[in-house]
């Protein structure tokens, strides 16, 4: 059990050691310090020849002599060359278009601060650009955060007097306008044409209706067919003719209808509201009247088309007991 006591590698430490002295291809060579630093090439020998040697080590400073570029003659350049400045003061932004119109809108607003403004109900009605017809405008993904607060100055922008308003301003303001500004353009009213008739119509369910009315005796044609060929039922007709009915017309105007899609009931009451348009035409001080009969309210309610093979589940009545 000798070998595991310590004395057994010290042993083995010493004779390592004396066979390198014995062997002269083991030793380290000597080098000898010398006054003057050693060349390049020199120095690479001796690493080659010994790279244990801590006297051969050299700095890289002593070793190659590092000089300075030598100074650039701008009179051999045929272009000098300068720096490029961005003509938007955005260009580095992530947004530079963006930021681009906020920027021209904050300098109008410092410019035209001190003008009068007027309430924010009195001002001209501006239907601005959405928020995705903004971004299609200006090319860039704009936060909708940013945007805001650029429909804010737009606003503000919109209150100054319409009297005192600067051609910039007003210029400005239509740029981030929608196309077809429907503030702008209102449609005009329905008037009664040169041969006397006017012109209704009228929406119900699945049903769509085209009325005619022009003063007559009394006559009514529906597609081309009378009243009672084009609804065999009491209720039908009664309910597309209440409009005159409840105003005492029945006898004044001739009806001219053109009536398509849906059912018998909606087609009735498709006409019943495009005959009360047409004769608030004639007569608008009949749209009291017409209103509290409930024929000039549109039902915006639609008939929901049932899926194949959808089977709807039926109510139970509030009087059957469970």
């Amino acid at each position: 059990m000798a070998w595991r006591s310590p004395n057994c590698i010290v042993r083995a430490v010493q004779s390592v050691r004396k066979n390198a002295c014995l062997q002269p291809s083991l030793q380290f060579p000597v080098v000898s310090a010398s006054p003057l630093p050693p060349t390049s090439t020199h120095f690479h020998q001796r690493q080659r020849q010994n790279p244990f040697s801590t006297s051969s080590r050299q700095c890289a400073t002593d070793i190659t002599e590092v000089q300075a570029a030598p100074e650039i003659d701008f009179s051999k350049l045929a272009i000098a060359p300068a720096r490029i400045v961005p003509a938007s003061p955005s260009y580095f932004s992530g947004s530079p278009k963006f930021f681009d119109h906020l920027l021209n809108l904050e300098r109008i607003l410092a410019k035209y601060a001190s003008l009068p403004t007027v309430p924010t109900s009195e001002a001209p009605r501006m239907a601005w650009l959405k928020l995705t017809q903004f971004r299609d405008f200006v090319g860039e993904p704009v936060p909708t955060k940013k945007y805001k607060n650029l429909l804010k100055i737009l606003q503000r922008l919109n209150r100054i007097d319409p009297n005192l308003a600067p051609r910039e301003v007003r210029e400005t303001l239509h740029t981030f306008l929608r196309p077809g500004n429907p503030y702008e353009s209102k449609p005009e009213p329905p008037v009664v044409d040169e041969l006397g008739r006017a012109r209704g119509t009228g929406k119900r369910k699945e049903s769509s209706a085209v009325v005619c009315l022009v003063e007559g005796e009394g006559e009514v044609l529906v597609n081309g067919k009378t009243l009672v060929e084009a609804f065999p039922r009491l209720h039908d007709r009664e309910s597309a003719m209440w409009p005159l009915r409840c105003t005492q017309r029945l006898d004044k105007y001739n009806v001219w209808v053109t009536v398509k899609g849906g059912g018998v009931t909606g087609q009735a009451e498709a006409i019943t509201l495009a005959l009360a348009r047409a004769l608030l035409v004639h007569e608008p001080g009949l749209k009291p009247v017409l209103r509290k009969a409930g024929v000039v309210t549109v039902d915006a309610r639609r008939v929901e088309r049932k899926k194949p093979g959808h089977v709807k589940a039926r109510k139970m009545p509030t009087w059957v007991k469970r």
